[in-house]
């Protein structure tokens, strides 16, 4: 397994701009001749730190990665604009801006946690996708009202604004995310790779500060429940494949409310993975995406 992860210059990068006037830069990887794909991340990360993931995808997929709105290498926009329904407005914004630069084209989104809530809220109002690979988006846990599934987005907003958003060296969070339980299954490489995508030189010149406020992270989670409830399966318009990671580890999420809908949101879990299963099992994770495609003559 690799202890040092480098992206690649994008075959092409741009700035999207959204209806409300937010910047989203988009970087252009792999086959230009393969099926579009548009990929996102979870809540606090960058596209660029799940590269060991979609670097297995990159051989078939003519692939646009972006980060959030106010993350990884976009500006930091207003905080009023920063919840789960405006990223699933930015689905639409950059697939329109991709299509306007590359022709209409059927487009596959993968997208993880937060941002997969956001493309379903999307997806079930709109003709964007032609599927949807969806890995542990947060839905409702079996059994878990919205207001319980609110107790756990409170842990997860509250854990954040406890959080350090500075640091003296991109090492020092690398060796923080090395101690963290959290981080504890990622492959070797991902903390330094990750410190390297969710820090910037601070604005006083002094160390690195988070691409996204954590002020900014934790009001997704304030928000996420109240668009979790809105979430309708039956409205989809395109096929969805949802990955979650291990039900019986700490720190996953488990779609679906009952065995119905696990089914018809096409549930797949990855054994002994957390959270972050795209960084721990990343050759399964894009295998199994890929096999749903392939079934669907998308790949």
């Amino acid at each position: 397994m690799p202890d040092h992860y480098e992206v690649p210059e994008p075959l092409a990068a741009f700035d999207a701009t959204m209806a409300d006037g937010t910047v989203i830069r988009v970087r252009r990887h792999g086959n230009p001749d393969g099926p579009r794909m548009v990929l996102s991340h979870g809540n606090g990360q960058s596209a660029d730190g799940y590269y060991p993931f979609w670097s297995h995808l990159t051989d078939r997929f003519d692939l646009f990665v972006y980060d959030l709105r106010s993350h990884g290498l976009n500006p930091v926009g207003e905080q009023a604009t920063h919840n789960i329904g405006a990223f699933g407005d930015d689905c639409g914004g950059v697939l329109a801006d991709v299509a306007g630069r590359f022709g209409e084209k059927p487009a596959i989104g993968v997208y993880h946690s937060v941002s997969a809530l956001g493309a379903l809220l999307h997806a079930q109002a709109s003709d964007a996708f032609a599927a949807l690979v969806l890995f542990d988006a947060p839905v409702c846990k079996p059994g878990l009202t919205p207001e319980q599934m609110g107790v756990r987005f409170e842990r997860g907003a509250s854990g954040t604004r406890r959080r350090p958003d500075r640091f003296e060296s991109r090492e020092e969070l690398a060796e923080s995310l090395r101690r963290n339980p959290m981080y504890q299954r990622v492959r070797p490489g991902v903390p330094d790779l990750l410190a390297e995508t969710v820090l910037r030189p601070a604005a006083d010149g002094s160390g690195f500060e988070l691409c996204c406020p954590k002020e900014y992270e934790a009001q997704a989670y304030d928000g996420a429940v109240r668009w979790c409830v809105q979430v309708d399966l039956a409205a989809l318009r395109c096929p969805i494949k949802v990955i979650g990671s291990d039900p019986t580890t700490a720190f996953s999420f488990f779609p679906g409310v009952d065995l119905s809908e696990l089914i018809q949101a096409n549930y797949d879990f990855i054994p002994d993975t957390t959270h972050f299963l795209q960084l721990e099992e990343p050759e399964q994770c894009a295998a199994l995406a890929i096999q749903f495609l392939e079934e669907r003559g998308l790949a």
